[in-house]
């Protein structure tokens, strides 16, 4: 059966403006844009992960503030809501325009990708309390050892992804492996790429530029308000860059100076991954934002659709 869509993806690196990109896009079509960020999802981490304002937006924007930042949140249940925001927007007839930088929540929402029941396995819970006990870096220190593979594949501080390495590894699995076969993914719904791409020196100028708006813009206040409700931020919004390294600052681990330097250095490793990730994925058409500007990228975008009779 063809799969259903088309759906059209606004990829890119951090700072690299792929937000506004994607609203333009979604403002020609007459549809909606679609969040694929793993951190927007949480109500009241707005500086922090970039979202655009409630009265900025121009067209409406899905997938964030579905959670709060306490509640724990998969690429699995990311995957269900985030698809019934696509399904509805395709009933109504539009084009639905997903813009986000986690390449595994838009592969989980654009391919046809099964993930693993609930509950905690024993497994799971062990390596858990491993990584509670000894830290991350210990944990993918076992990871090394036990699959050097898969560790080649997984950053240190995606602590779900080495759990989940392990937990494969105890099943006599490899994470290595099963990351080869995501390759040859089948389709869930026509999907169109685009990624912007500019000069490496450029976007990190930017990143720089983006943390010290953040900051301007009241980061840390917001990081105090959500720490003041009494509830713990999850794994997974605690380990959120600028979140993170203001907690340590909070915690007297370093300067204010300190903290913002790392937030920095950290956002630039992780545009350097989002890079990688696209490389390594292979669909996406570029958007050179060397010698484009804006306008021209949408209508770039737009003009590649209907050229493809995708519209």
């Amino acid at each position: 059966m063809t799969p259903a869509g088309p759906v059209i993806a606004i990829v890119g690196p951090t700072a690299s403006g792929k937000s506004s990109l994607a609203e333009r896009v979604a403002l020609q079509l007459g549809s909606s844009v679609v969040s694929v960020d793993a951190m927007q999802v949480y109500r009241g981490m707005d500086v922090g992960t970039a979202k655009t304002p409630p009265d900025q937006r121009r067209c409406p924007l899905l997938m964030v503030d579905v959670c709060d930042p306490w509640d724990d949140y998969s690429a699995s249940l990311f995957q269900r809501d985030a698809r019934r925001c696509v399904d509805g927007l395709i009933t109504q007839g539009c084009a639905p325009v997903l813009c986000g930088g986690t390449g595994l929540y838009l592969d989980a929402v654009v391919d046809e990708m099964d993930f693993p029941a609930g509950g905690a396995s024993q497994s799971r819970t062990r390596w858990e309390e491993f990584a509670r006990e000894h830290g991350p870096q210990a944990l993918h220190d076992e990871l090394r050892r036990l699959d050097p593979a898969s560790a080649e594949l997984v950053h240190p501080n995606n602590l779900k992804r080495v759990v989940r390495a392990l937990e494969l590894v105890d099943l006599g699995q490899s994470y290595a492996t099963k990351h080869e076969g995501l390759k040859h993914r089948e389709p869930h719904y026509r999907t169109r790429i685009f990624a912007i791409h500019m000069d490496r020196a450029r976007l990190y100028a930017r990143i720089d530029a983006r943390v010290g708006q953040m900051m301007a813009d009241g980061l840390l206040d917001e990081l105090r308000g959500l720490l003041g409700t009494g509830h713990a931020l999850s794994k997974t919004a605690a380990q959120a860059i600028g979140y993170k390294e203001l907690i340590d600052h909070l915690q007297g681990h370093c300067t204010l100076e300190e903290a913002v330097d790392a937030i920095k250095r950290r956002t630039r490793r992780y545009a350097k991954r989002q890079i990688a990730w696209i490389r390594r994925d292979g669909r996406a058409s570029t958007l050179d934002y060397d010698r484009l500007d804006e306008n021209e990228a949408a209508r770039q975008v737009v003009e590649t659709l209907r050229g493809e009779g995708l519209l």
